[in-house]
């Protein structure tokens, strides 16, 4: 058998499973979870058998991470970048003048290194309350909300509320 004629059979088999790696799940199998655990819906729509869910009464805005200024980390990832490049230009053998630019080029790069920590470790968190179908509150914090407001009918699973 020639090379030749294995080449395009490869080839769309490659294909095949590229494609099917993108292909959308079928239906019933999200992978967010389910409304509800197979009971049938009530009037209005909502699952009747859902112990779970329920409706959002508030969602709040609160603040994670530290408290530091907006520059913190920009000047001590700065000041660590700058002593680094100096003692590895002088470990190295490098003359004062790289010791010097190996410092100010450290300086720079921790700088910015500091300034994208610092923004990661300071974003906002939402605290989502939601009134259970049995009437109970609940609270769940969550880093976004993929389009809950207040009223949205969620499902309350792994620590986050999914909407329905």
């Amino acid at each position: 058998m020639n090379i030749q004629n294995l080449r395009l059979p490869g080839i769309a088999a490659a294909l095949t499973l590229a494609l099917a790696g993108c292909a959308t799940s079928s239906p019933g199998y999200s992978s967010a979870p389910s409304p509800s655990y197979g009971g049938s819906s009530s009037y209005g729509g909502t699952p009747a058998n859902c112990y779970d869910c329920g409706t959002v009464t508030r969602i709040e805005q609160v603040a994670t991470g530290s408290s530091a200024p907006s520059a913190t980390g920009a000047i001590l990832g700065g000041i660590v970048g700058a002593v680094a490049g100096h003692e590895i230009s002088a470990h190295t053998g490098g003359s004062k003048g790289n010791q010097n630019v190996a410092a100010a080029a450290g300086a720079v790069g921790g700088a910015v290194a500091g300034n994208a920590i610092q923004k990661n470790t300071n974003s906002a968190a939402f605290n989502v309350y939601v009134r259970m179908n049995d009437g109970r509150t609940t609270v769940v914090t969550q880093k976004d909300l993929d389009g809950i407001r207040e009223g949205t009918y969620v499902r309350v699973y792994n620590g986050r509320a999914w909407a329905q």
